[in-house]
């Protein structure tokens, strides 16, 4: 395989050259951001327009939809072939490492994500109790334990079938249950009327287990793992799955190549409805400006500055050059707001553009699109405290490094729970004490806010697979290395069988000859009394047939 890491150069046929066939990288390169310019102008302008009737903007945002639709139709198919053949090709040794320096980087990196939102947002404070004033008081949401949604994480990872966690995952639901306990008291008032007291319905909270509509990532990915890992050690005897998986791993390839000429016109549209289907935006914007404004601060500073900083110090190559290899899958992210979404984008790009071993990209992308979400534990982080300062609460030290580390194990099993980002932010305001129903005061802004944190969640995986894949080069050299000798000694061992079978095949056919030859002699002695030389057999054969008894 050509490496292209650091070359600044495109790999032949890669993801680029869906955009302009046959024209090189930088050339292609524009096409996805001219796509999400178009459609951010001309929402706007739109919006300036008189109101825009509902028909009118699903036909507009129709095309988007049916790219998100696309992408996420590929997501169950590259999932399976990617973690299969990718672990399938390592050792037990070799994807235990690998997995290893994965969750190492995905930790560390979630960790400064969620520091930074903290002190960005008690710097910046973008929270004033006025606004609470402004915006009014949140609708109240149904109280979430964090121990049931511990628990959820746990039964998904474990799914009870696998078929249903292709479309369902479980989810713990509370419902408040009326109970009404009526008992009549004879009191006597002051005036000698007898009232019947009747005590007001109480309230008791049951929980039940319902299956939603979604898939079971997390479920899934671990099933898969496990039976790459165990298809890896049949060795011979797997090859032939192996191959099977292989082949629908570059099915979904040139799927995604289909797919990404349309991505540029999908992703305009995405935006333009969105825009468009947004009510008052110009007062949200007033209101939760300097909200929005911390948000994306603290994304562009951990995409643009920390995350290339840990990649040139681990790997000493031109982080930016690396981004272009990327710029696709980010655009892509920035547009469809999903991380599983944009991983068939992804993995074309690390693997075509920058030359990432595939053992590596097909194992560390669809955990990375599970469980790192920087951007996702930097904007909880900040929403926590936002909402603290505007509800005038001052939190302790002890709180706001709750809220650190509670943000970054929220964000680590947000792909696996419906309503990722509602449940993960009401287990962190709940966890220091702030009223959850401040959350939907912040959902106008959410559509913004997510495309941003997806993008930059998107490039860390990337960056990651880029650290483990050089950190892991020489392993995996040697590993090429050790199965290149077993094939070429499997293939003496074959030839070797094949030239002793072939001697033994010629031994046998000298033998015939010399017998045929034999025969040949005494036939022609007895030619002349035929009856004998048929007396002679029968004999033989009687002889034969009592030295066998």
């Amino acid at each position: 395989m050509k490496q292209y890491i650091g070359s600044g150069s495109a790999a032949p046929g890669g993801c680029w050259s869906f955009v302009w066939p046959k024209t090189d990288r930088h050339r292609g390169q524009p096409a996805g951001l001219v796509g999400v310019i178009l459609g951010a102008v001309a929402g706007m302008l739109l919006r300036v327009a008189s109101p825009i009737h509902p028909d009118i903007v699903m036909v507009i945002a129709f095309p988007g939809d049916i790219l998100m639709r696309m992408l996420k139709m590929l997501i169950l198919p590259l999932i399976i072939s990617s973690l299969i053949t990718g672990l399938a090709g390592l050792d037990a040794k070799s994807s235990g490492r690998l997995g290893t320096r994965a969750m190492i980087y995905y930790m560390t990196t979630t960790v400064i994500a969620a520091i930074l939102g903290v002190i960005l947002v008690l710097v910046i404070h973008p929270g004033n109790p006025k606004l609470k004033e402004n915006l009014g008081e949140g609708e109240k949401n149904d109280d979430v334990s964090s121990l049931d949604a511990f628990f959820d994480l746990i039964r998904n990872l474990f799914p009870e079938n696998l078929v249903q966690a292709c479309f369902q995952q479980i989810q713990t639901v509370t419902k408040k249950v009326e109970v009404v306990i009526e008992e009549d008291v004879n009191a006597t008032t002051m005036e000698g009327l007898v009232a019947n007291i009747t005590k007001e319905p109480q309230y008791v909270i049951k929980k039940s287990l319902q299956f939603k509509s979604g898939m079971n990532v997390l479920g899934l990915i671990g099933f898969f793992i496990a039976f790459g890992i165990c298809m890896g050690k049949m060795g011979e005897k797997a090859r032939l799955m192996i191959e099977f998986f292989n082949i629908l791993n570059e099915i979904v390839m040139k799927l995604v190549i289909m797919i990404m000429w349309y991505s540029p016109f999908g992703i305009a549209c995405l935006i333009c409805g969105k825009i468009i289907s947004i009510k008052d935006l110009e007062v949200v914007a007033r209101q939760l400006g300097m909200y929005m404004v911390t948000v994306i601060i603290g994304l562009i500073i951990h995409g643009a500055i920390f995350l290339p900083s840990i990649y040139f110090v681990i790997t000493r190559k031109n982080p930016f050059t690396f981004f272009l290899g990327i710029f696709q899958a980010w655009i892509t992210a920035l547009g469809t707001a999903s991380s599983a979404g944009t991983l068939p984008v992804t993995f074309r790009c690390l693997e075509e553009n920058l030359g990432i071993d595939k053992r590596v990209t097909r194992f560390v992308l669809p955990v990375g699109a599970t469980i790192n979400m920087d951007g996702t534990a930097l904007y909880e982080a900040v929403a926590a405290i936002f909402i603290a300062q505007m509800n005038g609460v001052n939190l302790d030290p002890g709180q706001i490094i709750t809220v650190s580390l509670t943000a970054t194990l929220a964000s680590v099993g947000a792909a696996s729970i419906p309503s990722a980002g509602l449940v993960t932010m009401l287990l962190i305001l709940t966890a220091v004490g702030l009223p959850t129903q401040d959350i939907s005061l912040l959902v106008a802004v959410d559509w913004l806010l997510d495309r941003f944190r997806t993008s930059v969640n998107v490039v860390g995986d990337s960056y990651g697979a880029g650290i483990v894949y050089h950190m892991s080069k020489a392993e995996l050299d040697e590993l090429d290395a050790h199965m290149a000798k077993s094939d070429d000694i499997e293939m003496m061992t074959k030839t070797q069988s094949y030239y002793d079978d072939m001697k033994n095949h010629h031994e046998n056919n000298s033998n015939q000859c010399v017998l045929t030859a034999t025969d040949t002699t005494t036939a022609s002695a007895t030619a002349n009394n035929s009856v004998v030389v048929d007396e002679c057999k029968v004999h033989l054969m009687l002889t034969n047939i009592e030295t066998c008894i």
